[in-house]
């Protein structure tokens, strides 16, 4: 059986469930994860978690050490990946609480340690990246909301922005001329690095509050922890149903 590795984000540092058999401090050739891999059973069979920005939540986005976590999952013996995201709704579908399985993103970060293919290599490697989602694993998450019966949406680009700040009104406007439906800041160089190492891996978006300028108000902390904790419980459905499959 195929052992899946879950990547969570911002409100699942822990992951409620997981019967406990080991927890993996790794060290990798890129330093340490963010986190020890938590190896384990849940919904009935073999899993590997990693919490994103660590536990408690500590590493901003822009300092997840992202080469590391992917190495030390695939050390550990994950052979694919489903990465949960918080994330900012601009398309007018994707009110707070919606959860989304996107099929394309756009990196407009900067700055990140993106690539295992730099430094003292024999030759230039190119991965192909035109479909940055593995289709099985989109189809295997969407298959669960369907089954749950949770509004969700089986399409959509993700932003992944630089962080740690929200984006500006107008920085939403232009994502959205550009195409995206959500806006987050770890999809990349997360989903490439997965790819380079050869891990099918998607992505499970859970939408915490309207992006800059899509509600009346300001976007504050208090909203998005409000909606991370009405909305989790149905992320936990959804990872239980898929492992269960």
């Amino acid at each position: 059986m195929t052992v899946y590795a879950i990547i969570g984000g911002t409100g699942l540092t822990q992951l409620e469930g997981l019967t406990l058999k080991d927890s993996l401090p790794l060290d990798t050739p890129y330093g340490a994860p963010s986190a020890s891999i938590q190896c384990g059973d849940y919904a009935g069979r073999e899993v590997l978690f990693l919490a994103r920005h660590g536990h408690p939540h500590r590493f901003p986005p822009h300092q997840v050490n992202y080469r590391a976590n992917l190495w030390a999952l695939k050390q550990a013996g994950a052979e694919a990946v489903l990465a949960v995201n918080a994330v900012g709704g601009i398309h007018a579908a994707m009110g707070s609480g919606h959860l989304c399985v996107p099929h394309q993103i756009i990196d407009y970060t900067w700055g990140r340690e993106h690539t295992y293919f730099e430094g003292d290599i024999d030759h230039v490697t190119h991965i192909d990246f035109s479909h940055p989602y593995d289709e099985t694993l989109r189809q295997r998450l969407i298959g669960a909301l369907c089954e749950l019966g949770l509004p969700h949406s089986s399409h959509g680009v993700y932003a992944a922005t630089q962080g740690p700040r929200l984006e500006t009104v107008a920085e939403i406007a232009r994502l959205e001329r550009d195409g995206c439906d959500i806006v987050g800041m770890t999809g990349m160089p997360e989903a490439a690095l997965a790819r380079e190492l050869e891990l099918p891996y998607a992505c499970l978006s859970l939408v915490v509050n309207p992006a800059a300028g899509k509600s009346s108000g300001i976007i504050t902390m208090e909203e998005i922890e409000q909606a991370l904790h009405e909305g989790i419980g149905k992320v936990r459905d959804v990872l239980a149903r898929v492992l269960a499959g």
